[in-house]
């Protein structure tokens, strides 16, 4: 068995962001923020559970939220804007399992494989991860 230790470093210039992440107790509000931009006409992705929210779309259609993490793509995989993997970012996808029609995402501390959603989520959807924010 071969260990790779992962490490991150500071990325400049950042990527551009295709994505913006919550997780734990930011998913109130990010959530929140992504139903009023789909309300208003942005088509983002969502993919969504109990302890991390993920939006993917244009960057002047993603919402803002307090702690959310905007990502971008290095390859295949989603990654904060301003770090880069080492090793090289093209190696953790197919570590991490993730399948073509699947979406990656790695954040210090984190990882995510899940489907890749459609573009046009129904804001609705999104209520039962607001009403944390009451």
């Amino acid at each position: 068995m071969t260990t790779v230790q992962l490490r991150w470093e500071r990325r400049e210039p950042p990527l551009p962001t295709t994505a913006v992440l919550a997780l734990g107790d930011g998913v109130p509000a990010l959530a929140a923020a992504t139903r009023d931009r789909l309300r208003a006409g942005a088509r983002l992705g969502v993919v969504a559970d109990d302890t991390a929210l993920l939006v993917l779309g244009a960057a002047e259609d993603l919402p803002w939220a307090d702690g959310a993490r905007y990502l971008g793509r290095d390859g295949e995989l989603l990654v904060p804007t301003t770090a880069r993997l080492r090793p090289a970012a093209g190696l953790w996808r197919a570590a991490l399992g993730a399948v073509d029609g699947q979406v990656c995402v790695l954040v210090p501390g984190h990882a995510l494989v899940a489907d890749v959603p459609r573009a046009g989520a129904d804001p609705e959807a999104l209520e039962p991860y607001v009403r944390g924010l009451a």
